[in-house]
C-alpha cells in the first residue's frame, strides 16, 4: 500500500504541503478535490518523487519500503505511474518508442494503442501538435504499457471532449481493475478481494466518478488534508457551497 506520514513540502522558500498523512490500500481508488493551487498537484509530483518538491517532514512508504529519497526512476520500477495533466511534447522520440520504454517487458504496442484508439499516433513524435484527448490517450496508453500498481491522474478530464471522456473513463477504469472483464463476451466486474492496482485522482469536474468506482473522496485545502468522505457527497457540496463551506461543514460533521 502507499502510506504517507505526517508529510511537509516546499517549494523554493513556499510551504507548500502541511502534515498530510494518507493511506490507500491494495485495491482502492481515492479521489483529490480542491481549488487551484491548493497543493493537488504538488503532492502527486512528490509522490511521483519530482525533486524541485523538498521534504521538509515526514516520510512516503510504499509496498513498505521507505521511498521517501528514491529517484523518479527508482519509483517508476517499483510501480508507481502518472498521468499529467499537461505533459511536454518530446521531439525526437516516437510515441512507439516512449510505449517500450515505458513497459516493464516486451509489449505489442500496436494492441495496447487499439484500446485506446490511438494506433495512427504510434509513429509521431510524443505530443507533438496533439489535441488534449489525445494527449490523455497517449498518457493512459503509457500507463497501459507501465501496468503500475499505483496510478495518479493529474485532472484527466482537462481538456477531453465528450466524444473521448467515455474512453478516457473507461480505460482509466480497466487500469484501476474497476472496469468490467471481458467486456464483449461476458460482462463481469472485477471482485473486491480480486483488485490489486491502487489510484488517486484529481477531479475538478468530478466526470471521472461516472466512470471510476472510488472508494474514498477527500479535500485538499490550503495544502491540508481537511476531510475524507464518499466522493459524491464532497462534489455535491463544492457544487452547492463552495470549497471553504465544504471543509467547515464536513469536518464538524466527521
Amino acid at each position: 500500500m502507499l502510506q504517507i506520514e505526517d508529510l511537509q513540502v516546499k517549494l523554493g522558500d513556499k510551504e507548500i504541503l502541511k502534515h498530510i498523512d494518507l493511506e490507500i490500500h491494495p485495491g482502492e481508488t481515492h479521489i483529490l478535490f480542491g481549488p487551484n493551487g491548493s497543493g493537488k498537484t504538488s503532492l502527486l509530483m512528490t509522490i511521483m518523487g519530482y525533486p524541485q518538491y523538498k521534504i521538509t517532514a515526514g516520510k512516503i512508504i510504499f509496498k513498505g519500503e521507505d521511498i521517501t529519497d528514491l529517484p523518479i526512476d527508482e519509483r517508476a520500477q517499483l510501480g508507481i505511474g502518472m498521468s499529467f495533466q499537461r505533459p511536454p511534447t518530446i521531439n525526437g522520440l516516437k510515441t512507439r518508442q516512449m510505449v517500450q520504454l515505458c513497459a516493464r517487458d516486451a509489449v505489442d504496442e500496436e494492441t495496447l494503442a487499439k484500446k485506446v484508439n490511438f494506433e495512427g499516433f504510434l509513429d509521431r513524435d510524443v505530443n507533438a501538435g496533439f489535441s488534449g484527448g489525445e494527449i490523455k490517450r497517449s498518457e493512459l496508453l503509457q500507463l497501459l504499457a507501465q501496468d503500475p500498481d499505483l496510478m495518479l491522474f493529474d485532472e484527466p478530464e482537462s481538456g477531453v471532449d465528450m466524444e473521448n471522456i467515455s474512453l478516457v473513463g473507461k480505460t482509466i477504469a480497466s487500469l484501476l481493475q474497476k472496469g468490467f472483464l471481458d467486456a464483449e463476451t461476458k460482462p463481469k466486474m472485477q471482485a473486491k478481494r480480486d483488485r490489486t492496482k491502487m489510484g488517486l485522482i484529481i477531479t475538478h469536474t468530478g466526470f471521472i466518478l461516472d466512470y471510476v468506482a472510488a472508494d474514498k473522496g477527500q479535500v485538499l485545502y490550503d495544502g491540508m488534508l481537511s476531510c475524507v468522505s464518499n466522493p459524491h457527497e464532497i462534489l455535491n457540496c463544492v457544487g452547492e457551497s463552495g470549497y471553504e463551506e465544504c471543509v467547515r461543514c464536513i469536518s464538524t460533521i466527521n
